[in-house]
Formats: C-alpha cells, structure tokens, sequence
C-alpha cells in the first residue's frame, strides 16, 4: 500500500522512528490498573505497536483513512472490535466511554491538530491526558504564557483545565515523507479545576473575542458585549488580551457577565 499517498491529504506524515514511539509511549502518565487509551491517526502503526506491548493499556485508534483501517486490522489482531473508522473530530467520546477517564496519543495531523484539541476540551471530563506530536510552532503557543505574542485562544483555553508541558522536540528525519516543519511533543494532564468560577459559556467568548482583535485594548476588544463605559473603568480594560493570566480572564468573565447588555 501506498501509505504516503494514503495520508498525504490529510496532513499527516509517518512517524517512521521506533525510538521515538517508545518516547511518546512513556509520557503516559498513567495510573496503575487498565486504562483507556485512544490513539489518533495511527497510520501504519508504529506508534501503536509501541502501544500494544502494554497489557495495561486498553488500547484502541481511530483513524479516517480506510486503506489504513484495512491495514491496521490484518496487522494488528489484538484491535479488533476497537478500530473506529471515522472522524475523531465527531467522535462523541462520552457515549464510547461513558464514566470513563482516557487518555488521547498521537502523531497527530498537523493541518487539524487545534481542531484535536478543541475536541479534547470538548470532552474535558473524560479526557485525564493527552500526550501529542504536533507541529512545534503550535506546541511553543499552547505552552506559552500571558506576555508572549504567540500566546493565544487555545493557550488560554487549554490551560484552563489542563497543565501543558513541552516534553522534546522531533526532527524532520524521524519521518516518511519529512515534513518541512520541526515537530515536538507535548503533555496535557487534567488539573484539578471541575469547573471554572464563571459562566463557562461567556468565558469561552470572552477569551474569543478578547483575541478577535488582539491589538486593540480589551476596552476595545470587548465592545460587541454591549457594556457601558462606565462598566470598563478598570485598569484590566487598559491591557491586551495577551497579557491576561487564565484567573484574569475568569475575573474579566465575571464583570462582563455583571454589565453585558443582552
């Protein structure tokens, strides 16, 4: 099978080094016991062989592509009855997992990995983990803080709920076809945060729209809320959305929630 052609439009190149699926492998952070693990675009499996040497994983993939969902079951018995062949980005992971923690593991396609997290975030209560490779341009954002000019809507969002780390960096070479980017690994582990002390509706918003316009100061930014002039005396209006902390953002949600006009 043409595997390169196979995977080409959707973003995604093969990781082609064992040693560096080992390494993805080990930053699972796992409690002891079986846990749920759902790999993401496992292509021809390098990465989730890796997987299956752990009899505490329960380890299943969802992958798009049917060459490769054809290739993956004559390959890798010990899947069967947990391939899903469909878009992970329209999984509903509540009804696969119901009450269940997972941990999410890819070589994640670069062309819709914010659009992997934003899914992640999605399903917050039953995602604990996440151990990714992704572009390293998008890894450097979302483990940015307030005060860089990469740090960004995603960065907020995730670091909300979850701790980011940047792990290592991955080389071009490592791949099949080499991508023209450096490529790193990154960890996100749930913090202890259930829910945020605010709407958590409007908090996505604000965060949204404070970024829409990101030069402009939030006094500006967050005109669209409706709220009075008076309501954005506070210095916070006089800064940029950059330069907010996830616990400003919930505070700026909690003032706007007091003063938007609907």
């Amino acid at each position: 099978m043409d595997s390169v052609k196979a995977k080409k439009h959707l973003g995604q190149h093969f990781l082609a080094d064992s040693n560096i699926a080992r390494k993805i492998v080990e930053a699972l952070r796992l409690p002891d016991g079986v846990q749920e693990v759902l790999e993401i675009g496992p292509g021809m499996g390098v990465l989730t062989g890796t997987l299956l040497q752990h009899a505490e994983y329960r380890t299943s993939v969802v992958e798009i592509d049917r060459e490769s969902v054809v290739y993956l079951g004559k390959h890798f018995p010990a899947l069967e009855g947990r391939i899903h062949s469909q878009d992970f980005l329209k999984m509903n992971l509540a009804t696969l997992y119901p009450d269940q923690p997972i941990s999410i593991i890819g070589n994640f396609p670069y062309n819709i990995s914010s659009q992997i997290y934003f899914q992640i975030l999605a399903h917050r209560q039953q995602v604990r983990e996440s151990v990714g490779m992704i572009q390293k341009e998008v890894a450097d954002r979302l483990a940015e803080g307030p005060g860089s000019k990469t740090y960004g809507i995603l960065s907020v969002l995730l670091q909300a709920f979850y701790t980011i780390e940047y792990l290592f960096t991955v080389p071009p070479h490592v791949f099949n076809p080499p991508p023209k980017v450096q490529s790193a690994v990154i960890r996100l582990t749930r913090n202890t945060t259930k829910k945020l002390d605010c709407d958590e509706v409007l908090f996505f918003k604000v965060v949204k729209q404070a970024f829409s316009t990101r030069r402009k100061t939030l006094r500006n930014a967050l005109k669209p809320f409706g709220m009075p002039a008076e309501a954005t005396t506070d210095p916070i209006f006089d800064k940029r959305a950059e330069q907010l902390s996830v616990a400003d953002f919930v505070g700026l949600t909690q003032h706007v929630a007091g003063n938007k006009v609907d």
